[in-house]
C-alpha cells in the first residue's frame, strides 16, 4: 500500500500553453516507450499481429498516460531545474498508470470478442513502466545537463571562475544555482574542504581539489578568479589567511551567507543567489558560542530580569538575548531617550510582543532606582550602564567616578536591599593595571561588587572582558566613517593592541556567566588573540576596494590614558577554567568593603575639584592606576 501513496500531496493544476506543449511531448514519449516495450517483449521484431495490438491499444494508453501524467504534476516540471523530488513524482505517475492500463486491460480486453486482437501481454506493460520512467527521466537529466555542462561551453559571454569553499549543503547549493543560472557569472572550477574524507570526490559534479590551505596553489593553478566562502565557516585566523593566499595568487574573495539566507528571489519568481563582499567581522570570525540553555532558562525564564544601560551596544544585545528565554518581565533603563526609544521600536515589532518595559532613569538617582527596584522585584539585574570613552573620561574624571563607582554602589545597595537574587556588573579589560580613569574607575567598581557579596544574600557577579566588535565610539565606525570621507585614517600607534569581540558573543557569554555563578567571582571572557589596530584599519581600507596608496593612515600618538596593550587579568590572579570553554574566573583574595566604602568616601570629596585633583587623588588611592603597561605575560592558568 505504500507504493499508492503519492510523493507530494495532489493539487488542482492550472492549464498554461507551456503545460500544453509538455503534455503534447510527453503523449510522443509514451507512445515510443510503448513501442520500445513490445520490441523488448518480442525480441525487437514485431509480427504483423502484434504489431496490430500495438496500433490498436497505443491510443488508449497514452490517454490514460497522459491524464494521470497531467494530474500528478509532471507536466508542469520545470525541466531546467529537475530535481530528484521530481524523479519520485515520475516513479509514482509511471506506476499508477501502469496499474489503470493493467486493471483496464484484466477487466475488459482479456476476454470477449476483441480480446485476441486487443490484449496486450502482462510483459509489455511492465516494460512499458520501466521504458517511461527511463525516456522521461534521461531526457529530463540530459536537457538539464545540457544547460548547466554544455551551454556555458558555448556562451559569448565570459564568465568568472570561481573556487567555493565548503563541500556541503550550502557550497553544492551554491554551485548548483550557479550552474542552473541562465546567465551565470561564474564557472565552477572545484571545492575546498578540510575534511579530508571529500578529497577527491565530486559534487553536482564538481571535483573536491583539496584543503582549505591549498587555495592559492589552485587559483594559480587553474586560473581562479574569485574564491567563495560560505559565512562564519572559517576562523578568523584561517579567513585571514585565506585571504592573503588569494590576494598573492591573484583572486578576489567573496562571502556567501548561511543557507538560511543563502536565497534571494527576483522580482520575476526566479531564485538567485546572493554574494556580498567581505566584511570586517569575517575577519574575526570566532568559533559560535555554545551555550548551557538549561542553566541560562533557570536564571531567566520566568523571571523580572532589569537591565541598566540598556539602549548601549552591550545593554541592548543583552535585552535581546534575555528575551530568548522567556523571561516574565524585561525592564529597559537607560537615561538617554532617544537609544531608549529606538531600542523600544525594535522589540515593540517582535511577534508575539515581548513583555518589557521602557523605563527613562538615571542610576545616580537613588530615589527613582529605589522606586523601580522597589516596584517591580526584578529577581535579576545586569548592570551594563557606565562611561566607557577613555579619552573623554581623561577631561571629565568626576564623572566616570560619579556613573561607573558611586552608580554601582547605588544599584548594589538598592539590589541587596531589595532582595535580588543574582546582580551582573559588567566590566572592562581596562579595569586591570589601569593607566585611565574610566579603567581606575571599573576597577573600584569591581571590587565593591565582589567585595559587597561576602555580605550579601544577592549573588553579585562581574564580568571582564574587552573592545566589542561595532559599539558605540569604536574603532570601526570610526575607521570606516574616515574612509567613506576619503581619509586619512588615524591610528595612535602603529603598535597598539586590542581584543575584539562580536557583540552578540560578549552578551551571550555574559549571561552564560551569570548563570554559573555563585557569587563573588569575576569572571572573564575569552577573547582570543589580540589585533593589531593598523593591521584591522589596513583590512577595512582594503575590503573597501581601495589601498594603503589610496587612503592614508595617519599615526597621531597615544591618547590621554591609552595602553598599547590591553590586559585581561593582574599578575597576583589565577586563570581557573570553568565548565564553559570561553568563560574562565579571575581569583584573587578580595577587598574588605569597609576599605573600598572608604576609598569611594575619600573620592566624593575632590568630585567638585578641578580634573587634575581628582586625577591625582586616584593615584594616592589606588597603587595599580597609572603605570606604564608592558606586553603582559600570559597568566598563570589553574584547571577548576
Amino acid at each position: 500500500m505504500t507504493l499508492l501513496v503519492p510523493p507530494q500531496r495532489a493539487t488542482v493544476r492550472r492549464f498554461s500553453s507551456k503545460a500544453g506543449v509538455l503534455l503534447l511531448v510527453h503523449a510522443l514519449i509514451f507512445a515510443i516507450a510503448f513501442y520500445i516495450a513490445f520490441l523488448a517483449r518480442f525480441d525487437f521484431y514485431l509480427e504483423p499481429r502484434w504489431l496490430a495490438v500495438y496500433l490498436a491499444t497505443v491510443g488508449g494508453v497514452v490517454v490514460v498516460k497522459s491524464i494521470v501524467f497531467y494530474l500528478t504534476g509532471n507536466c508542469h516540471v520545470s525541466w531546467r531545474r529537475v530535481a530528484f523530488g521530481d524523479l519520485l513524482n515520475l516513479l509514482w505517475a509511471a506506476t499508477l498508470s501502469m496499474l489503470v492500463i493493467a486493471a483496464i486491460d484484466g477487466l475488459f480486453l482479456s476476454s470477449g470478442p476483441l480480446a485476441a486482437a486487443r490484449h496486450v501481454p502482462r510483459g509489455v506493460i511492465l516494460l512499458d513502466w520501466a521504458a517511461t520512467i527511463l525516456l522521461i527521466g534521461g531526457i529530463r537529466a540530459a536537457w538539464r545537463s545540457i544547460r548547466e555542462e554544455l551551454r556555458p561551453l558555448f556562451s559569448r559571454e565570459q564568465a568568472r571562475t570561481a573556487l567555493i569553499v565548503g563541500a556541503n549543503q550550502a557550497g553544492e547549493l551554491l554551485a548548483r544555482n550557479l550552474m542552473a543560472a541562465s546567465r551565470s557569472p561564474y564557472s565552477i572550477v572545484g571545492f575546498l574542504d578540510n575534511d579530508p574524507a571529500v578529497h577527491n570526490s565530486r559534487f553536482s559534479g564538481i571535483e573536491v581539489l583539496g584543503r582549505v590551505d591549498q587555495a592559492g596553489f589552485e587559483v594559480v593553478r587553474r586560473r581562479v578568479d574569485d574564491v567563495l566562502v560560505q559565512s562564519g565557516s572559517l576562523t578568523g585566523r584561517e579567513f585571514r589567511r585565506l585571504i592573503a593566499d588569494c590576494a598573492e595568487a591573484g583572486a578576489t574573495v567573496k562571502v556567501m551567507p548561511g543557507i538560511d539566507e543563502l536565497l534571494g528571489v527576483s522580482p520575476g519568481g526566479q531564485t538567485h543567489v546572493q554574494l556580498r563582499p567581505v566584511e570586517i567581522k569575517d575577519l574575526l570570525r570566532r568559533e559560535p558560542v555554545h551555550l548551557d540553555d538549561t542553566a541560562v532558562s533557570r536564571l531567566v525564564a520566568g523571571r523580572t530580569v532589569m537591565v541598566t544601560g540598556a539602549g548601549g551596544s552591550i545593554g541592548s544585545e543583552i535585552c535581546r538575548q534575555v528575551l530568548r528565554y522567556h523571561p516574565r518581565r524585561l525592564l529597559l533603563v537607560e537615561r538617554g531617550e532617544n537609544p531608549l526609544f529606538q531600542l523600544e521600536q525594535e522589540l515593540g515589532r517582535l511577534e508575539p510582543r515581548p513583555p518589557f518595559e521602557p523605563l527613562v532613569a538615571d542610576i545616580l538617582d537613588e530615589e527613582r532606582m529605589d522606586q523601580i527596584i522597589a516596584a517591580s522585584r526584578p529577581d535579576v539585574v545586569f548592570h551594563a550602564a557606565a562611561h566607557k570613552h577613555v579619552p573623554m573620561m581623561e577631561s571629565n574624571p568626576a564623572e566616570a567616578i560619579k556613573n561607573n563607582c558611586l552608580g554601582t554602589r547605588i544599584l548594589a545597595r538598592l539590589a541587596d536591599r531589595h532582595g535580588v537574587g543574582t546582580f551582573v556588573s559588567i566590566s572592562t579589560d581596562k579595569a586591570v593595571r589601569p593607566t585611565s580613569v574610566m579603567g581606575c574607575s571599573k576597577l573600584i567598581a569591581e571590587r565593591y561588587v565582589q567585595a559587597f557579596s561576602k555580605e550579601s544574600g544577592t549573588k553579585f557577579i562581574v564580568v571582564r572582558f574587552g573592545n566589542v566588535l561595532g559599539s558605540n565610539g569604536s574603532v570601526v565606525p570610526t575607521f570606516q566613517e574616515q574612509i567613506r570621507r576619503g581619509g586619512p585614517v588615524t591610528v595612535t600607534h602603529p603598535e597598539i593592541e586590542r581584543f575584539f569581540m562580536m557583540i552578540p558573543e560578549a552578551s551571550q557569554l555574559v549571561l552564560q556567566a551569570a548563570a554559573m555563578g555563585g557569587g563573588g567571582e569575576i569572571f572573564v571572557l575569552d577573547m582570543g588573540e589580540s589585533v593589531k589596530v593598523v593591521d584591522l584599519a589596513r583590512d577595512l581600507i582594503s575590503l573597501s576596494g581601495l589601498s594603503d596608496d589610496d587612503i592614508e593612515i595617519v599615526f597621531t600618538g597615544l591618547r590621554p590614558g591609552e595602553k598599547l596593550f590591553e590586559e585581561l587579568y593582574f599578575d597576583e590572579e589565577r586563570r581557573v577554567s570553568t565548565p564553559h570553554p570561553k568563560v574562565f574566573c579571575a581569583m584573587h583574595r578580595p577587598a574588605e568593603l569597609a576599605d573600598v566604602e572608604q576609598l569611594i568616601e575619600d573620592l566624593r570629596e575632590v568630585l567638585d575639584e578641578p580634573a587634575e585633583v581628582v586625577r591625582e587623588r586616584l593615584r594616592r588611592l589606588v597603587p595599580e592606576y597609572g603605570h606604564e603597561v608592558t606586553k603582559p605575560l600570559p597568566p598563570v592558568e589553574v584547571r577548576g
